[in-house]
């Protein structure tokens, strides 16, 4: 009998919605839960069995609901999606702890997979363990306002994790099952009374807050395990490797609190409090680790020996209790802790909850708390107790070498425009009658390279200047304070958005040399300066742009004086898409990509791609494992960074297992990407140019749409909850960059989250059906073998096929349908509509056809599932959020319709999962 793999994953959303149910009934009544049941099985009936009488009562219920039931109703739903999220995170942990203690071979995507596949290509484990010296790979969380969770929310949600966690590992007996019954009707009781929604607008701080709690969650203490885990398997295949500790490699940067651009609450003081509640969680990290670590190294003298540098560490500790005379690992590790609470009130002025036994000098620098916490490792090791040395202490001195004193490098992003007029301004005063807006590119270069040449500043204390720019270099002198403070990788990177030309990126340089971040004279330059690229043409443009910067000889003096010859650039995911449509947006980045590539190769200079990938596939999202494999050869020499953006944050980090997973994926498959690419043959040349092709018809196709159709802006913003969305407290950042509803204005991020909400994901797959259908027709004999050429040879297009299978798949026409009711010009609503329908169905006859699928995610049978058992509780959440519009658009003053809509916008996006 074949084991039913999925019937736990079944028993414990069936018990999380009895809980769920039982608690709607107790707080509300027999007639609520009653309605509430009666939707759901209609909706599951309307699903299952695609019955039209289901469809038409379902719809008759919702549309009858009064206001006080329509909360219920959509809270309710919204709750159930969060909780089957809950129990799928649990199945996958579940899945891969069985798939472990069956012994069977390393699953895709793990370390241990991209290490076999490694051995088996012939590269030796040394060789693999050298290719850590150089790599870096980070993901880096944003503050987006795609993240719709409380943190209350998510706590609770925790809470429960670990609860069904419990039950699965162990055997309860009647009581303990009897207890944890109750523990999760507690849990869940807390949940449902928890508000969903925030009262206020998110701060700046706030946003750092959310981010921290990851940190606490998963990253301060998976990082160090995971770390670990590489290394003994790297050891194990090596026996000579015994002793290796990998660089901080693998490293979590942050967005949060640097991320200036179109964002006016980020400002020097706000990013000098970020940095002090990163310091602030690490720290206290740390001295909790420590405590805990002087409690069990309670070795005696007599019993073990020390080595001469612990005894004089021990030494030098303030602890001078006669009860630790005989422990000098206890004296020791209380005399690195008077140093950490010292260095705590140095940093932040406040002293730690739990106090040193004396007062000590603080470390002058992480290094030397490292340094003390390895002459521990090293005296364990070196008499006899190295199995002390692997466990506790074994982390914190990972901690410590990834973490520092910082915990997160912070990235500093600024929009070219700004940085534009703040140089203008500055050089007006400086150099009287220059107009630097007027000049053209060469003039600017020139002039910027002649005052990068010179260490004289251009800002003067006794001239008073606009906001802006006074705003700005205080951003950039905070930085330098933070580097000397926090030490330099608390901010390596200033990003500039909107780069279109050589100018950009030297106006920051400019910028930097005035708050001493950039030293001529020294050839110091103390942080990344990073273009962005975002645009389908400056993505073009972006080889040409990197090369004519590296023929300037002073900037290439920095690069091999300070930067080891290593330039970051990013690449935009989001506005890409947004200018150019999904296929259009993809092939532009792949096209950059390998322009960037030999440009690079040809000015010796080493590319480290930072992808601003969103969580939605319109945004670059889709699964990390296949979009990394699927860059061009070269691309990934052992470096990488990508954006983790939205509320694909808590489903990727929240839990972690799951947030150690995927950290795990990302370097798996960055070892593969970087080791084993030129193993992967170069897509053929016919190819190349089929991509073309199919790209210009597609962005002719999503333009024709978006942009050059007249009264589409209307269309978006009545069919869509886009004017909601701005409403809600879920962001410190506008929905546009300028006031007004000009789609050229709109963030990417509400564009697509919209999209998502009335189950169209149009970004995600746009365009595609019309150009497989031009090219058919143009290569009528072997168009569609060629097509199924390219995705069964070419990973690239393979994983662009994956990605959008799965956005149609969640896209439903139906109920996208009756946000198009919303619309209110009849004519503009038919003639729009019936356009995204045919090409909905052009593009799923064609990604059909190109994969040789019956259905969609017949290739994902995990995912096919897991959206065909939560689409009859999305179903009436986006059936009741479109009455709820048409009820608000008509009054506009009822709080509690608001608070539905909120609610279900809340739920959809909890749903679909990446849904920003």
């Amino acid at each position: 009998m074949t084991e039913d793999k999925d019937a736990p994953l079944r028993e414990d959303i069936r018990l999380l919605g009895r809980v769920l149910g039982d608690t709607v009934r107790d707080q509300h009544g027999e007639a609520a839960f009653a309605l509430i049941e009666r939707i759901r099985q209609t909706s599951v009936r309307f699903r299952r069995d695609d019955d039209n009488a289901a469809r038409l009562e379902l719809e008759g219920i919702l549309d009858a609901l009064s206001r006080e039931q329509t909360i219920e109703v959509v809270r309710a739903f919204s709750y159930f999606s969060h909780l089957s999220n809950i129990a799928e995170d649990q199945h996958h942990i579940r899945r891969s702890r069985a798939h472990l203690i069956a012994g069977s071979a390393p699953r895709e995507g793990s370390v241990a997979h991209a290490l076999v596949r490694a051995l088996a290509s012939g590269l030796p484990p040394a060789r693999l363990a050298a290719f850590f010296d150089t790599a870096l790979i980070s993901p880096v969380l944003t503050a987006h306002p795609t993240e719709v969770q409380r943190k209350s929310i998510l706590n609770c949600e925790t809470d429960i994790a670990h609860l069904l966690d419990a039950r699965d590992r162990m055997t309860l007996t009647p009581e303990e099952r009897q207890e944890s019954d109750e523990a999760l009707r507690r849990t869940v009781l807390t949940l449902w009374q928890t508000r969903m929604l925030r009262p206020a607008k998110l701060s700046v701080v706030d946003e750092v807050a959310n981010g921290l709690s990851y940190f606490d969650a998963t990253f301060l203490r998976e990082l160090p395990h995971l770390y670990a885990n590489l290394e003994d398997q790297l050891v194990s295949r090596d026996p000579a490797l015994a002793g290796l500790e990998l660089p901080a490699f693998l490293q979590v940067g942050s967005w949060i609190g640097g991320d200036r651009d179109g964002n006016p609450f980020v400002t020097a003081d706000v990013l000098e409090r970020t940095l002090a509640m990163q310091a602030g969680a690490v720290l206290g990290f740390y001295l909790d680790e420590l405590h805990a670590l002087g409690a069990r190294l309670s070795l005696a003298l007599g019993l073990v020996t020390a080595s001469d540098a612990l005894l004089a560490l021990a030494a030098r500790s303030p602890d001078h209790s006669p009860h630790r005379n005989d422990e000098p690992y206890r004296r020791a590790i209380s005399g690195i802790y008077a140093r950490l609470a010292a260095t705590h009130h140095a940093l932040l002025g406040t002293e730690p909850p739990r106090h040193p036994v004396a007062v000590a000098e603080p470390y002058a620098a992480v290094a030397e708390l490292a340094d003390d916490l390895d002459v521990i490792h090293r005296s364990l090791v070196a008499n006899g107790s190295a199995a002390l040395a692997r466990g506790q202490l074994r982390r914190l001195r990972r901690a410590v070498r990834v973490f520092g004193f910082h915990l997160a490098p912070i990235d500093l992003r600024q929009n070219s425009e700004v940085h534009e007029r703040v140089v203008a301004e500055l050089l007006a005063t400086a150099r009287t009658g220059t107009d630097y807006a007027t000049l053209d590119e060469a003039a600017r270069v020139e002039l910027l390279i002649e005052e990068l040449a010179t260490p004289r500043p251009l800002a003067s204390p006794h001239v008073r200047y606009s906001d802006e720019t006074e705003g700005e270099l205080a951003i950039f002198r905070t930085a330098r304070a933070a580097h000397r403070r926090y030490g330099g990788p608390a901010i390596p990177n200033c990003i500039i958005s909107k780069t279109d030309d050589v100018s950009d990126l030297l106006e920051l340089a400019l910028l930097l040399k005035e708050a001493g971040l950039l030293r001529p004279h020294e050839r110091a330059l103390d942080v990344n300066i990073v273009p962005l690229f975002e645009t389908i043409e400056d993505l073009a443009n972006a080889p040409s742009v990197m090369d004519r910067l590296f023929a300037l000889p002073g900037y290439m003096n920095l690069l091999a004086a300070s930067r080891d010859r290593t330039h970051e650039v990013m690449l935009g995911y989001s506005d890409s898409n947004k200018d150019g449509g999904f296929l259009t947006s993809g092939w532009a980045l792949y096209k950059a990509e390998i322009g960037l590539i030999e440009v690079f190769a040809r000015h010796g200079i080493r590319l480290r791609l930072f992808h601003g990938r969103g969580g939605s596939v319109g945004r670059g999202g889709g699964p990390s494992y296949e979009a990394i494999l699927a860059q061009p050869g070269g691309a990934v020499q052992g470096q990488i960074r990508l954006t983790e953006q939205g509320e694909v944050i808590a489903a990727k980090y929240g839990n972690p297992e799951v947030g150690r997973r995927n950290l795990e994926v990302i370097v798996a498959a960055t070892l593969e990407a970087s080791l084993l690419a030129d193993r992967a043959p170069a897509p053929r040349v016919e190819f190349l140019d089929t991509m073309q092709a199919l790209s210009d018809v597609a962005f002719a196709a999503y333009r024709g749409l978006v942009y050059d159709t007249e009264g589409f802006e209307r269309y978006f913003w009545e069919s869509t909850v886009i004017s909601e969305i701005a409403e809600l407290n879920i962001g410190s950042r506008p929905a546009s960059r300028k006031k007004g509803t000009r789609i050229e204005d709109l963030r990417a991020i509400p564009w697509v989250f919209s999209w998502s909400q009335c189950r169209l994901m149009l970004p995600g797959w746009f365009g595609f059906g019309s150009a497989v259908k031009t090219w058919l027709a143009a290569h009528a004999d072997d168009g569609i073998a060629r097509l199924q050429a390219m995705h069964r040879e070419w990973s690239f297009f393979a994983a662009l096929l994956s990605n959008m299978d799965m956005v149609l798949a969640k896209t439903d026409l139906a109920i996208a349908s009756r946000y198009a009711g919303l619309v209110k010009d009849v004519n503009l609503r038919d003639a729009i509509f019936e356009r995204i329908r045919n090409e909905w169905h052009d593009t799923v006859d064609a990604l059909l056809a190109i994969t040789g699928q019956r259905e969609l995610l017949d290739g994902n049978p995990l995912l096919k599932r897991s959206i065909r058992n939560r689409f009859p509780y999305l179903d009436p959440l986006n059936h009741v959020q479109v009455e709820l519009l048409r009820r608000h658009r008509e009054t506009h003053d009822d709080a509690r319709i608001r608070l539905g809509i909120h609610i279900s916008i809340n739920g959809i996006a909890a749903g679909l999962r990446n849904s920003g």
